[in-house]
């Protein structure tokens, strides 16, 4: 059952993606989508919600990560898991925000 480690790594790595932008937004004191807003991941949402939230996706982060299995750093199969999460969620969302703020324009202005 060895994929089901790598599967955890997978989505640990997407919710440790997703905390980043949510949590420094937050702490910049400036709204971001969340999926409290209205629309759900169109509104915006305060500073204070998207900190918590990045929190959360911290925690389940660490908890996908840290505690199931034995992560290793050196360990290429379980990095490339991770790091496959990391990547498309940040794929998926830079395609999904970019229309709110101007990132999927060919020239990037």
């Amino acid at each position: 059952m060895d994929w089901l480690v790598d599967v955890s790594y997978f989505f640990g790595g997407a919710f440790l993606a997703n905390a980043v932008p949510h949590f420094v937004s937050g702490m910049m004191g400036r709204p971001f989508q969340s999926p409290f807003a209205k629309p759900s991941g169109q509104g915006l949402s305060s500073s204070t919600v998207n900190v918590l939230w990045g929190f959360a996706n911290f925690v389940l982060a660490y908890l996908l990560i840290a505690c199931v299995g034995s992560f290793d750093l050196h360990a290429t199969d379980r990095i490339i898991a991770m790091g496959a999460g990391v990547l498309l969620i940040g794929v998926v969302s830079a395609r999904l925000f970019g229309k709110f703020h101007g990132g999927n324009s060919p020239t990037g202005s």
